[in-house]
């Protein structure tokens, strides 16, 4: 169900936190509250994902895929906590400078612990799309995670300043200043 930021806004005023369980998707395309849906990914070999139109296991550079495929594939895996398959399907789409792919990446890259390398990917990602808000929350999750409060409040105030506000991006991040505890996906 895709309901529009501002509506979001008035149901978190109007329904406190519990409006944050409500499962919803925003015009930023990645801005999640829920769990990727479940797909037979998992159960595929390493270096395959399900490809739902044949209904089978196929290799990540299959052509019957396409980079949406691959990208829904890479989150649920992220969202396992299943780094390396999800690295191989991001090396297997067509533009390794799109925005989504470096937010991914600079996620996975925080997830194994190379903070530096998924500080300058997610930079990268910024200077290609600087509104892209998911990757300003996942960057500054990060800097929650290594403790430099002042930079994540940095890309906090961004994600406001960008429209952001009641977005997940923005109360994921406003959630792991105020608690210490980041996301997963």
């Amino acid at each position: 169900m895709l309901i529009p930021a501002r509506l979001y806004t008035r149901c978190v005023l109007a329904l406190g936190v519990w409006a944050l369980l409500i499962p919803l998707a925003f015009a930023a395309g990645d801005d999640v509250t829920t769990p990727p849906a479940p797909t037979p990914t998992p159960r595929c070999p390493e270096g395959q994902i399900h490809d739902r139109k044949a209904g089978k296991c196929v290799p990540v550079k299959s052509s019957a895929l396409n980079d949406e495929d691959r990208y829904l594939a890479v989150r649920e895996l992220a969202y396992l906590e299943r780094y390396t398959s999800a690295a191989q399907v991001l090396d297997a789409m067509s533009d390794q400078g799109d925005d989504r792919v470096l937010a991914y990446r600079g996620f996975l890259q925080r997830k194994l612990g190379q903070m530096d390398q998924a500080i300058r990917t997610y930079q990268a990602a910024i200077d290609k799309n600087p509104n892209n808000l998911l990757v300003r929350s996942y960057m500054g999750q990060g800097f929650v995670a290594s403790g430099d409060l002042a930079a994540a409040r940095r890309q906090h105030d961004e994600i406001l300043a960008r429209g952001g506000k009641g977005t997940w991006a923005e109360v994921s991040l406003r959630d792991a200043l105020a608690s210490g505890r980041t996301y997963r996906y």
